[in-house]
């Protein structure tokens, strides 16, 4: 960065001396400027992979202080919402929080990383939110979800969500009744509470929440002051829990 600075101060120097200033070049000036820059960055064509990278590094940095502050805005949504599910340790250090999708292939996929980290470490904090956003059946499987959290607690919860996040077959009617008959539950009690407007709330507030965060893919996971769109490697994500528990 400080080499471009001072190529470019050096290229100026003699018209500013003459013209006062760029603003006061004459056109001859002018040209005679631009060959002179054009003929330094011929010279020096690392000079410009340079300024690339220096443009990447600002816009990295702005985005990251964008999610920060949208995180710090939408704090209490994120990490405190009663209407989402808690698992791990209730009073851990650091919080995960996944905006998630049943039938998303990258939640499937990291579902098994995250709860081997989360049962590993031992001090994670786990918030589910529920984000249907790839048709019909991942907005019923979430339905059913949070259906089985109202009527049934957060142990009745845990166990749909990990017989949904499993479900290879569409969750028709049947499928969702042999599910809940299999977790000791009453299908035709779950089937009428999913349609209650009590359900739907729960993820209307959670999408209108990941329109304020910019999220729209899954699975997103919050993680302190950092938002980690896409999958992420256990290993990489146990890192990012270490640096978010240092502070």
């Amino acid at each position: 960065m400080r080499r471009i600075a001072l190529a470019l101060s050096l290229c100026l120097m003699p018209f500013a001396a003459v013209a006062g200033g760029l603003g006061e070049m004459t056109p001859a000036e002018k040209d005679a400027f631009r060959a002179e820059v054009r003929q330094y960055l011929l010279e020096n064509p690392d000079v410009i992979v340079e300024a690339m990278q220096v443009l990447q590094d600002r816009k990295t940095q702005a985005a990251a202080q964008a999610d920060i502050d949208m995180l710090h805005a939408n704090a209490e949504a994120i990490f405190e919402d009663p209407a989402s599910w808690v698992g791990g340790n209730p009073d851990g250090t650091v919080t995960i929080v996944e905006f998630m999708d049943y039938r998303c292939g990258y939640c499937r996929k990291a579902y098994g990383e995250v709860e081997d980290l989360v049962k590993t470490d031992g001090n994670i904090r786990f918030v589910v939110k529920e984000f249907p956003i790839l048709g019909d059946d991942s907005v019923i499987s979430s339905k059913f979800a949070i259906a089985m959290r109202i009527l049934h607690g957060d142990d009745a919860y845990k166990a749909a969500h990990d017989g949904l996040i499993g479900l290879r077959g569409s969750p028709d009617a049947d499928t969702l009744g042999r599910l809940a008959a299999s977790l000791g539950f009453d299908a035709a009690e779950l089937t009428a509470k999913m349609e209650s407007p009590e359900v739907m709330a729960v993820i209307q507030a959670n999408h209108a929440l990941a329109g304020q965060l910019n999220i729209t893919g899954t699975p997103t996971f919050v993680i302190g002051d950092q938002m980690l769109r896409g999958y992420v490697p256990e290993a990489d994500m146990q890192k990012i829990v270490d640096q978010a528990r240092a502070g």
